[in-house]
């Protein structure tokens, strides 16, 4: 089995930053990819960015130049370095981990969830 555990949400100021990690752990054969999603209240949940092993990255557009997505494969953790927070970028931030494990091949992983809240 894989878990994933996130931590480093809370609660910051307009303009603000805060950094989200989450690490995977359990039965791992390789990770394909990781990355971060989020659901604000009322609304879908969204790609905010995504990280390959070969170091490929996607961003929202909503996120680009803010927020930076980075990984330390040694420690299959994943950050998410975002800055110039605003108050629409509160939401419950999630972690998600695309993994090869000894027995299953591309299994998606979800970790619990992180609450991010911007006050203006």
């Amino acid at each position: 089995q894989v878990q994933l555990v996130e931590s480093g949400g809370g609660l910051v100021q307009a303009g603000g930053s805060l950094r989200l990690s989450c690490a995977a752990s359990g039965s791992i054969f390789s990770i394909n990819f990781m990355g971060w999603y989020r659901q604000a209240p009322g609304k879908q949940r969204e790609l905010v960015a995504r990280i390959t092993s070969g170091g490929r990255l996607r961003y929202a557009d909503s996120v680009k130049g803010r927020f930076t997505i980075s990984r330390d494969n040694a420690k299959n953790t994943v950050y998410l370095e975002m800055n110039s927070l605003k108050p629409e970028d509160t939401a419950v931030y999630y972690c998600s981990a695309n993994i090869d494990t000894y027995t299953v091949v591309s299994e998606s992983y979800w970790g619990q969830g992180t609450q991010v809240t911007v006050s203006s």
